[in-house]
C-alpha cells in the first residue's frame, strides 16, 4: 500500500491542483492513498498590500516548504509561476505535469477587449510583468494592485472595483469560471510568466520512495519548457515580481524561447529569442543577451517599485 502526504493551501484554486495531481496520480497508482494538510501562508494572509511591497519571493510557498522539511508532509504541488526558481535547501521542484494553458486574459464585466476599453479604464493586476506589457501596449489606461483568490478577484471586477482585470489563463479554467472570460490576450501582446500554466510538484532531495510515485506522472516536454523559462529568469535575477516573461517550445529535438523584459511603466520592452537543446543553458544564454542589450536597466529595485 503506498501513501503521500500532500501540503496544501486553502485557496479553492490550490486545493484544486492538489487534487488534480492526486487523482493522476491514484489513476496510475491504484494501492496509492493520499492525504491533505491545509497550511495557511504568509501570501493568504496579508492580502491587503501589493505582492511586491511584502517580498513577492516565496509569499505562498515558504510555510509549505518547512512542513515539506520537517518531514510533516510528503510533497506539495505548487503553481510553478508563484515559485522561486531557487530550489530550498533539500527540496526540489522535480515533477512537472503536463501544462495547461499559458496564456493571460481580460475579464471585463462591460465586454470590451482590451483595444476597445476606453482611456483612463482602470485595470487590476498585482503583477508588474503584466502592467508593463499592457501599458506598452495600451499607456493610456491605468493599472491598480489587486489581491485576493482567483474568485475574489473576479468579484471585485463585478462589483465596478475595476474595470477590467487581467488573470491566467490556467487558473480561470481550473475552477471552471470561463463564462466570465472576455478575451484571451494574444501571446504576442503578453508574455506569459516563465512556467505560467504549470504545476510543480516539490519533494526533498533524499526522498526516493515519493519520488518513484510522481515520476509517473512527469511530462518531459513541459518539464523542458519550464527549465529553460525559469532559467532565464533565474539569471536575471530569480524574482518572480520581475517585470519579466518567458516562453518556451518544442520544435522537434530543439527548445525554441521567447523572453521579455520590460520597464514597468511601458516605455521600453526588449525582446530575445533563440533556440537550443539543453534547457538551461538556453535560458541562460538568453538571459546574457538581454543584459548586454540594456535588460539590468528595467530590473533595477527602482525601476521595479510599485
Amino acid at each position: 500500500m503506498r501513501k503521500l502526504t500532500f501540503a496544501t493551501r486553502p485557496s479553492a484554486l490550490a486545493r484544486w491542483q492538489t487534487q488534480h495531481i492526486i487523482q493522476k496520480l491514484q489513476a496510475h497508482w491504484h494501492d496509492l492513498t493520499c492525504e491533505e494538510v491545509v497550511i495557511t501562508t504568509t501570501g493568504d494572509r496579508v492580502i491587503d498590500k501589493p505582492l511586491p511591497e511584502i517580498g513577492g519571493k516565496g509569499l505562498f510557498t515558504h510555510e509549505l516548504e518547512q512542513a515539506l522539511i520537517s518531514k510533516d508532509v510528503d510533497t506539495a504541488v505548487h503553481s510553478l509561476k508563484d515559485l522561486p526558481t531557487e530550489d530550498a535547501p533539500g527540496l526540489i521542484v522535480g515533477v512537472i505535469p503536463r501544462r495547461a494553458d499559458v496564456r493571460d486574459l481580460l475579464i471585463c464585466p462591460s465586454g470590451y477587449t482590451l483595444d476597445e476599453l476606453p482611456s483612463g479604464a482602470i485595470i487590476g493586476t498585482s503583477s508588474i510583468r503584466r502592467q508593463a506589457q499592457l501599458l506598452a501596449h495600451r499607456p493610456d489606461l491605468q493599472t491598480k494592485s489587486i489581491r485576493g483568490n482567483v474568485d475574489t478577484r473576479i468579484r471585485k471586477a463585478v462589483a465596478g472595483q475595476y474595470d477590467a482585470i487581467i488573470l491566467a489563463a490556467a487558473g480561470v479554467a481550473r475552477l471552471g469560471l470561463d463564462e466570465y472570460i472576455t478575451q484571451y490576450l494574444p501571446i504576442e501582446l503578453m508574455l506569459p510568466a516563465p512556467g505560467q500554466g504549470a504545476l510543480g510538484i516539490q519533494y526533498r532531495t533524499d526522498d526516493e520512495r515519493t519520488l518513484a510515485i510522481l515520476t509517473a506522472i512527469n511530462h518531459q516536454p513541459s518539464h523542458s519548457a519550464v527549465t529553460a523559462e525559469r532559467a532565464f529568469l533565474a539569471a536575471l535575477g530569480g524574482g518572480c515580481s520581475l517585470p519579466v516573461g518567458g516562453l518556451a517550445s518544442l520544435e522537434g529535438d530543439l527548445i525554441r524561447l521567447q523572453g521579455v523584459v520590460a520597464a514597468p511603466d511601458g516605455s521600453r520592452v526588449l525582446r530575445v529569442s533563440g533556440s537550443g537543446k539543453d534547457p538551461q543553458t538556453l535560458g541562460k544564454t538568453l538571459a546574457k543577451r538581454a543584459l548586454a542589450d540594456g535588460a539590468n536597466e528595467l530590473l533595477k529595485p527602482e525601476g521595479i517599485a510599485e
